[in-house]
């Protein structure tokens, strides 16, 4: 894939189809590491050991409109290939957690891309689940949770036009400011002479 934002809408839409309620989705970048980390949990049915052994091979799938499975194994690669790492949890029953460390300063780093837009599509398309986005780049940090903006909205359906614009600016807006706030010394690894 060409941005890791697509990973993360990858890898989502397998927890709604575990029948997830929660899907908690973390984009961690320490400049300074040069890391980029990506975490997504989920409360879905899990995966059996059979079945956690065999999803990092492309030649696997549980769905049955296609015959192989990319998403995993690609993110897996993704991260390796930047000298990163990659793991996957999971337990019947109790969920599964998915998680890739990328080095940022790899010729090889895929660039993250648009995570907020797969986030927001995410979350109207999803009015039943509750999506829980946490960025942080180093320092600083916010965190949306669809069930406090739904609580919010008292009844107003999520993918309402005008309410999945303010969410997409919303999530935008606070990514933005992130960057913003960043110390210039770490802002891309370097400082000012």
């Amino acid at each position: 894939m060409r941005e890791l934002s697509l990973n993360i809408l990858d890898i989502a839409q397998n927890s709604v189809a575990a029948g997830a309620s929660r899907v908690e989705i973390e984009v961690r970048e320490d400049t300074a590491e040069r890391t980029l980390l990506i975490r997504i949990s989920d409360n879905g049915c899990g995966m059996s050991e059979e079945t956690l052994r065999r999803v990092q091979d492309p030649f696997y799938t549980t769905r049955t409109t296609r015959k192989v499975g990319m998403g995993i194994p690609l993110f897996k690669m993704a991260a390796e290939m930047t000298g990163g790492s990659f793991s996957i949890a999971s337990e019947v029953g109790k969920g599964t957690v998915v998680t890739a460390l990328f080095r940022t300063d790899s010729i090889d780093f895929t660039p993250l891309g648009d995570a907020e837009s797969s986030v927001c599509a995410l979350v109207t398309m999803n009015e039943n689940i509750n999506f829980v986005y946490r960025r942080r780049l180093d320092e600083n940090e916010f965190v949306f949770s669809s069930d406090e903006i739904k609580e919010v909205l008292d009844g107003v359906p999520l993918n309402e036009p005008s309410v999945a614009k303010w969410i997409g600016e919303y999530l935008t807006e606070h990514a933005e400011s992130l960057r913003l706030t960043a110390s210039p010394e770490n802002q891309g690894g370097q400082s000012e002479a």
